[in-house]
Parts: C-alpha cells; structure tokens; sequence
C-alpha cells in the first residue's frame, strides 16, 4: 500500500532488506523488531541523502549500509564485551551487495542489461534510447520492469 509519506514508502520498499540483516546480526537478548527500529531511526535521520539517489540500485546501496551500520552501532553498545572480529571488513559486506546487484544485472536479457548499465554509468533516457535504437518511453519502461525484476529476484535468494 503506498501512503503519500515517501519516508513510509521507503520503508515498505525496503522492508524485506531491513528484515535479512536484522536476522542476520540478531543475537542475544536483542529481536530483530528491536534492530529493525533502530536502522529504521537511521534511515529517518539519513532520508534526504537516501532520496537524492540517482536511481534504485545505488539507493538500495546506501540503505543497505545506513542500516547495517546503525544495526552494527546497536550491538556495540548493547554487547561492548562482544567485540566485532578483527577480520571484519564493513567495505567488504558493501561490495558484497554491489556484487550480487551486477551479478542480477547480468542475467537481465538484452537490451535491458544494457539499458541498466546504461543508466548506471550516467546516460539519460535519450542518450539509451538513440543508441538503442528506441524511444525514452521504452527505455523508461524497460528500465522499471529490469529494476523490478532485479528486486525479485533478490528477495526470493534471501
């Protein structure tokens, strides 16, 4: 259900994401609702920077980390015995996300790979369309059902 609030549009979208990491850092005596507010009092106080994104993937990034950071900050303070394993690496999770994202965009068919990539590097509509050979309508359409698959398929591997 979409309200006219973008910030409660941004956490229905979001929802699913916020859930797998806070599933996936839960630990004792902390639920994942718990978490799950937290990263969620982040995102608020992060929602102008979140809505100045360029296009889905690099939002989905950047709510991926706000959260993950707010949710990593929650465990310090509630757990300052259980130190964070000097192996770990925050850049590392970052491009993990990236990757499973290109990894998405790669099994797209042609032409909307290319039409994400595209959009991706900074093309406007226009510029994808005269190179495509189609009009910045269909390039626009492409381009959501491409985001919206990409999302799906995302959700069902989590």
């Amino acid at each position: 259900m979409r309200t006219k609030d973008p910030f409660e549009n941004l956490l229905q979208r979001y929802r699913g994401l916020l859930f797998t990491l806070c599933r996936r850092y839960g630990r004792r005596g902390l639920e994942v609702e718990d978490l799950v507010q937290e990263a969620s009092i982040a995102l608020w106080r992060a929602r102008e920077k979140i809505y100045e994104q360029g296009n889905a993937l690099q939002e989905a990034a950047l709510v991926w980390k706000i959260s993950r950071n707010a949710v990593i900050d929650v465990l310090r303070v509630y757990h300052e015995h259980d130190e964070l394993p000097e192996s770990y690496d925050a850049m590392a999770e970052d491009r993990t996300l990236l990757n499973e994202l290109h990894e998405q965009i790669e099994t797209l068919p042609e032409p909307d790979r290319s039409i994400v990539k595209m959009q991706l590097d900074g093309y406007s509509y226009e510029e994808i369309g005269l190179s495509l050979g189609m009009s910045e309508k269909n390039v626009s359409v492409r381009l959501v059902r491409a985001k919206e698959k990409i999302k799906e398929k995302m959700r069902n591997e989590k």
